[in-house]
């Protein structure tokens, strides 16, 4: 195993992100909640809030308007250093958790699909593994948060050069397996 980070943001998105119909669907990053916990198992996760009351993410197969129908889009990760790579392209409004990935891991280097295939695990501070995940796919970005972070409709020939950076894990990758189990800010996270 080779830690890559620490977990210092835990999110979940409360409702949908995207709304409106295709292709005038906008994008708005309001109902992103940050929290201190979330609780982790194969329908997807919830976020313990400020409350102390476990709040369900849109991406659990219990949430009403779920949008994890296949089983594969329960939980999602995403990187410090890829956010300062979104942030030179987009400007200051790409603050860290914008495009709504459940745990953001401070690290020092970029991470595509290959570097992270084998899955990752979730480490207490003192090392301890308390869950295992595995790593289904990048979050494939799309036109609507692509012109939020432009703040500007974009036209299609600009957006496909967009796409493409955000593509291939820039915007995060998604998780997800079997494992129960709780995450904290502060743990750790570690490839396979």
């Amino acid at each position: 195993m080779e830690i890559i980070g620490d977990v210092v943001l835990l999110q979940i998105q409360r409702s949908a992100l995207k709304t409106g119909e295709k292709p005038n669907r906008v994008y708005d990053p309001a109902p992103i909640l940050a929290v201190d916990r979330l609780a982790v198992g194969p329908q997807g996760v919830f976020g313990l809030g400020p409350d102390q009351s476990w709040i369900v993410d849109i991406h659990h197969s219990a949430h009403p308007a779920t949008k994890n129908q296949d089983g594969r889009h329960g939980l999602t990760v995403g990187f410090t250093t890829h956010y300062g790579l979104m942030r030179e392209r987009f400007g200051s409004r790409i603050a860290l958790g914008c495009a709504g990935e459940n745990i953001i891991v401070e690290t020092s280097r970029r991470f595509a699909f290959d570097d992270l295939k084998t899955g990752v695990a979730i480490l207490a501070p003192d090392g301890s593994e308390l869950l295992r995940l595995e790593v289904f796919d990048v979050a494939h970005p799309c036109r609507p948060f692509t012109g939020w972070a432009l703040g500007r409709v974009v036209d299609s020939e600009a957006l496909k050069g967009h796409l493409q950076f955000l593509d291939g894990g820039t915007r995060g990758f998604r998780l997800g397996g079997e494992a129960t189990g709780f995450v904290s800010v502060g743990d750790r996270v570690a490839v396979l």
